[in-house]
Parts: structure tokens; C-alpha cells; sequence
């Protein structure tokens, strides 16, 4: 083959060679990852004395957990701001899609895997109960005692993935946009009964002065409430993650929540006068 002819058929392959290596290198570099200077918590905003909207800027969330964000901030050395981005439902969609960072509250579930990590230690553990009127004799000790009857509860709560399933098969329970709604219904005989939290219960039942409600003593079900961290948050790296699962441990071990909320109920209590 003459030299020619060999510079030729090289030829005819370079614009082959040269698009395979725009390909590889294309692929090899990754996009630059913006920094994270700052990362967005939001939460329930319907779950004192954990979180609420601050009554002096709507935009914000105040509470325990708000509280508790600013200690982790100081920790991690990197700004949270708490914001209210919508009930509850919304807030899970933002977290999704990345637009919020951190959930300041989160109960396990499964299905929540596929869009957010979780943190270890909790930042609380709850009890879950049934709430009823004082009136109606109903006698809950079991999650079968409820099947004949009427619930209410709020749109996107979790009780733990055991009692949803369960109620998802055996259940009639009829879902609200609010914890207001839901106990104003149940008041009026709208339902006969409600799932809720006991201390958010108890905190809304007083601003609203709903009087004639009582909790059951046997819980639904005792769940952790978690830290949780957008798949999509920009700030969610390997390095990012370790400081805070280190900050949460330190500040476990100093009982912060303990007084904090202690701190929140009264100022609850104080706001709802």
C-alpha cells in the first residue's frame, strides 16, 4: 500500500476517531456541582410545638425543630433557614424535587427512600392516638377495633408503614387538608374519630378552645421523628452528610430537645391566647 493511499483511508477514519473521543471525553466530565452555602429546611407547618408559621412572618417557621436547625447550623457551619414552603403534602413534593433540603420531622417510610435520606438519632420520638369525642363510648385497644368504624386524619401523614398498610386494606378514613379541619369535623360528629399526634392534638385543641375531646391511652403507634435530606439538595455529598449525622449525635447527647420543648408548648400556648 502506498504512502498515499495509507494517509487516505487514515483519513476516512479520523472524523470517526475524533466524535468516539468527543463522546469519552464528554462522559468523563462530570458538571460542575454548584456550592452549598446554605441549605433550606421546612417541615409540618401544622405541628406544634415542633413547627408552625411564625405569627410575625409567615415566611418563616418557628418551633423546637426550627430551634433545633439553628443549633445543627452552627455545628455544621453552614447557614438553615426554616421556611414555610406549604402544608405538609406540598413539602414532601418539594423535597422531591429538590427545592427544599432538609425536612426538620419525618416519620419512616419506605416509599420515602426513593427521593430523601434520613439521619440517625431522632430528633424526637411520638406517639400516635385516637381521638374521640367524650360523649361517644368508643374503646380503642387495637387497630381492628377501628374497622366499623368512621376516621379522619390528615392528607400525606404517615403512622409508621405498618399501621398504613393496615389501613390502607381495612380503614375507612376520610382525609382533610389540615389538623384544624380535621379536629372541627370530628367536634361536630363528622367522624368518629381522629389519628393525630398527641402533643400537636393537644396543642391545636387549645388554640382552637375545642373542648369534650379525649386522646386514647393505648397509641396507634410510638414512632421516631427523623432529619431528612433531599436526593436532589446540591448540598447532599458524602462530606455534607457526615457533618450532620455528627452534629446530630453531639447534640442527642446534650438532651437539647428535651428543652426545647418545653420551651415551644409555653410559647404556643402563650400565642394561642
Amino acid at each position: 500500500m502506498s504512502a498515499q493511499r495509507l494517509s487516505k483511508k487514515s483519513f476516512q477514519f479520523l472524523p470517526g476517531l475524533f466524535l468516539l473521543g468527543g463522546i469519552c471525553f464528554a462522559g468523563a466530565v462530570a458538571a460542575p456541582v454548584p456550592p452549598c452555602k446554605q441549605l433550606i429546611a421546612s417541615g409540618n407547618p401544622e405541628y406544634p410545638p415542633f413547627l408552625w408559621r411564625d405569627p410575625a412572618d409567615e415566611t418563616r417557621l418557628i418551633g423546637a425543630n426550627a430551634e433545633l436547625m439553628q443549633r445543627l447550623a452552627e455545628e455544621i457551619g453552614t447557614p438553615i433557614v426554616v421556611k414555610f414552603a406549604g402544608p405538609w403534602g406540598r413539602v414532601q413534593e418539594e423535597v422531591r424535587q429538590g427545592r427544599v433540603d432538609l425536612i426538620a420531622g419525618a416519620f419512616f417510610t419506605l416509599p420515602r427512600l426513593e427521593y430523601m435520606d434520613y439521619f440517625q438519632p431522632p430528633i424526637r420520638d411520638t406517639r400516635t392516638v385516637i381521638w374521640t369525642r367524650a360523649d361517644k363510648h368508643i374503646e380503642y385497644r387495637k387497630w381492628s377495633d377501628l374497622v366499623p368504624l368512621h376516621g379522619i386524619t390528615v392528607i400525606n401523614n404517615s403512622f409508621g408503614d405498618a399501621f398504613d398498610g393496615y389501613a390502607k386494606k381495612h380503614l375507612d378514613i376520610y382525609k382533610v387538608a389540615s389538623v384544624e379541619s380535621a379536629l372541627k369535623m370530628l367536634a361536630v360528629g363528622r367522624g368518629e374519630y381522629m389519628i393525630y399526634e398527641e402533643a400537636p392534638g393537644l396543642a391545636y385543641a387549645a388554640k382552637l378552645n375545642i373542648q369534650g375531646l379525649k386522646a386514647a391511652s393505648t397509641a396507634i403507634s410510638n414512632e421516631d421523628l427523623l432529619l431528612t435530606m433531599s436526593h436532589r439538595s446540591v448540598c447532599n455529598t458524602g462530606e455534607m452528610r457526615g457533618r450532620i449525622a455528627k452534629a446530630m449525635h453531639k447534640l442527642a447527647r446534650e438532651k437539647l430537645m428535651d428543652a426545647l420543648i418545653a420551651k415551644y408548648i409555653q410559647l404556643w400556648r402563650k400565642q394561642a391566647q
